[in-house]
């Protein structure tokens, strides 16, 4: 009998092996892909560890200043203007990238893919992760009026990066997924707001999301955030908002206030901020850009002058005094959100790693003091703080669903959805008209101009090339 013949041994045993072979390598596969989802949940829970750390220095920082400020008047005096010029020396020197609040990096990061730009410098690395989380704490300290949000988007991402570089190849991740998982789990971690998170990734860092990026981004959310209730506690960022008083569910005077007033005052301070990345005008422009380490020291100096008139309660993140106003347990200056609006553009013109987000809030509670003396006795103080906050978070960063969402979240403050929807959208509409989008604007300025930009097409026949001349492209 012929070997090839279908029952012979020699058949028989060459399909034993194909099928071991083909189990062995299934089994190979299925080891990488146990392997790789490990790694990634790995980066997931260092996100939430590095949250909760994050969290902790701030808060030690900022009680420490406090209590400097309290003991020693006029502390900041030489605190902010030495720590200001030294921590943007060392973020120039060591930490190029990690300045400002970290949202542009990532998105710019994420926007070089697939366009053919490309980056000044590398945005996203071990360096960066470290020098942004370091120098930002060092920032709060030394008082300027900075949060710990933003950065720990960046923060998050870069964590991210680094563990895709050692994804099995078979995964095929794609980094810009990795890079939006990072960074809204970052966020997550830090608000305490998953849905939030989720919003952040879908609004602002990728403007849509696929079936693949959707999983990644809510596994990630998932495992940072159990990792930070862990350590927290199941809690509000603000606390609990009782509207069990308010007569009207849906006061329409006030929403129009909110958003009118929020969408002007947050479309001007993006504005600003973005003319302060675009360069300054005049001899400030020229000083900023030839000596930002002295520029830095200025600076500081002023936001030293800001505490003194505010009597100290502009420094840091503003995340006690927004507490404070959403509890009324606390009577602060009526100027308070005029004084943290202007510490918080210092803040950023001086070059320091620290975000704007838990700043925005306070800013926005602020205001919301001044509009309960304008809209009267029958509403809550609270709520109109609650609606303010919500309204300039969306105005500043023009990202009206997950300004909302937020602010429901960290106030859980359910019964006031529709109230807090009307509000954003009209503040970010109006803010639209007064500026571009804060974010994407600001990651422009990381990438490299091209070196010859195309020429304009001539309205008339093309002449005839000379001999020995360059093709035109």
């Amino acid at each position: 009998m012929s070997s090839d013949a279908p029952d012979s041994p020699t058949r028989l045993r060459d399909r034993v092996a194909a099928y071991l072979y083909r189990l062995k390598r299934r089994q190979v596969a299925y080891r990488h892909v146990w392997v790789g989802r490990l790694i990634f949940w790995g980066g997931a829970v260092g996100v939430g560890l590095v949250a909760v750390l994050f969290a902790q220095m701030t808060e030690l920082a900022v009680e420490t200043l406090h209590g400097l400020d309290e003991r020693f008047p006029g502390w900041a005096f030489l605190s902010a203007p030495l720590g200001g010029a030294l921590i943007v020396w060392l973020t120039r020197r060591y930490s190029a990238g990690a300045e400002g609040s970290g949202i542009p990096q990532v998105m710019a990061e994420m926007a070089q893919h697939g366009q053919h730009k490309r980056l000044l410098r590398p945005l996203l690395s071990l360096r960066i992760l470290v020098g942004k989380i370091v120098l930002g704490i060092a920032a709060i300290f030394a008082g300027f009026s900075a949060g710990r949000e933003g950065p720990m988007v960046q923060v998050g991402a870069s964590l991210m990066h680094l563990i895709g570089e050692r994804l099995p190849r078979r995964l095929q991740v794609d980094r810009r997924h990795l890079l939006a998982a990072g960074g809204a789990a970052g966020i997550a971690a830090a608000f305490n707001t998953p849905l939030a998170g989720i919003l952040f990734a879908i609004e602002e860092l990728s403007r849509g999301v696929e079936e693949r990026m959707s999983g990644l981004i809510i596994t990630a959310i998932v495992i940072a955030g159990v990792v930070a209730q862990v350590w927290f506690g199941n809690y509000t960022y603000f606390g609990w908002l009782d509207i069990s008083g308010v007569d009207t569910p849906h006061p329409v005077g006030l929403l129009l206030m909110a958003g009118l007033m929020c969408g002007l005052a947050g479309g001007a301070f993006a504005r600003v901020m973005i003319l302060s990345a675009s360069g300054l005008p005049g001899r400030l422009g020229h000083w900023r850009k030839t000596y930002p380490v002295r520029f830095a020291a200025g600076c500081g100096v002023v936001i030293a002058l800001i505490g003194v008139i505010s009597g100290g309660i502009t420094y840091g993140t503003g995340y006690g005094e927004a507490k404070h106003l959403l509890a009324q347990d606390a009577v602060l200056p009526w100027h308070y959100g005029i004084d943290k609006f202007a510490a918080t553009l210092v803040t950023f013109a001086s070059g320091v790693p620290g975000g704007i987000f838990a700043p925005s809030l306070s800013i926005g509670a602020g205001l919301g003091q001044n509009l309960h003396l304008l809209a009267g006795e029958h509403y809550l103080p609270a709520m109109t703080n609650v609606l303010c906050m919500a309204g300039f978070l969306a105005a500043v960063t023009q990202t009206p669903i997950t300004a909302f969402v937020i602010v429901m979240e960290m106030v859980s403050g359910y019964g006031l959805v529709i109230d807090l929807m009307i509000v954003t959208l009209m503040a970010s509409g109006i803010s639209r008209t007064i500026c571009p989008p804060l974010y994407r604007t600001l990651a422009l300025r990381y990438f490299a101009k091209p070196e010859h930009p195309p020429a304009p097409e001539p309205a008339g026949p093309a002449p005839a090339q000379a001999a020995g001349a360059p093709p035109k492209e």
